[in-house]
């Protein structure tokens, strides 16, 4: 399965399920199937419900960019920032902040999702209902040129020297785990936005610096704008699809 931002599938699968699309104690497994352990996101999701949510967004924040999740107290920024993910709900308002980590003696080690309740303050609609998808792939697709051919001219060895751009173009056939019947623009910016993070991150990698710290450091300064323009793009893509399945759209 592609690899995404656990909150992403989270957002997804929950909206279904709070639209009736399936139980909600499927959601974990649906969107987590390799994890081994999640906690904390049932009763979070099952009150959610019970006060009348129908619709669970996502957000990818980073330390000195929170555009795209609600404002709440210092401690949900905290964790939010540290997470780099959250999911939330806009009508009470509220959110849930995951830490995944390695659990279990060593040698028999797996991975858990420990998701933790925060205050937010709600969302208006008319915030949510104003994304334009059309316009969030245009603007993507413009950033990715502008940008991978600011790549291709920077100093020292190309990124399609290791082969990462034919694995993004074959991760687009892969399974992205994302529920059925979501509008097709809404699942090609989330395979095309979620093959480019994976791009800019793997780019990221130490192993691929160069000797040359200038060089090392003009491409990184690149690839992570890259990492962003496509984070916003996915969030966009994302909660389009929950609005969808919730019903809004």
């Amino acid at each position: 399965m592609a690899d995404l931002p656990a909150s992403v599938r989270v957002a997804l699968w929950s909206t279904a399920a709070l639209a009736g699309g399936l139980d909600l104690k499927e959601v974990p497994h649906r969107a987590m199937p390799d994890l081994d352990h999640v906690e904390g996101l049932l009763p979070q999701l099952s009150l959610w419900r019970d006060l009348g949510e129908r619709l669970v967004l996502v957000a990818l924040p980073r330390p000195g960019d929170l555009t795209s999740m609600p404002s709440g107290p210092a401690a949900l920024v905290a964790a939010a920032t540290e997470a780099e993910e959250l999911v939330y709900v806009t009508g009470l308002g509220g959110a849930l902040v995951p830490d995944i980590r390695e659990f279990g003696p060593e040698g028999d080690q797996g991975w858990e999702a420990r998701w933790t309740a925060y205050d937010a303050d709600p969302v208006p609609q008319h915030v949510v209902q104003q994304l334009s998808l059309p316009d969030v792939e245009l603007q993507l697709r413009r950033e990715i040129g502008a940008l991978t051919s600011e790549l291709g001219n920077a100093p020292g060895q190309p990124l399609s020297g290791h082969g990462l751009e034919n694995a993004v173009r074959e991760g687009l056939d892969t399974d992205w785990g994302l529920p059925d019947n979501l509008p097709p623009r809404a699942v090609r910016v989330v395979e095309l936005a979620g093959a480019i993070t994976g791009l800019a991150a793997a780019g990221l990698d130490h192993r691929l610096h160069s000797v040359d710290s200038s060089s090392t450091l003009q491409r990184e300064q690149i690839l992570r704008r890259l990492h962003d323009h496509a984070s916003h793009a996915l969030v966009a893509a994302v909660n389009v699809a929950a609005l969808h399945l919730a019903g809004w759209r």
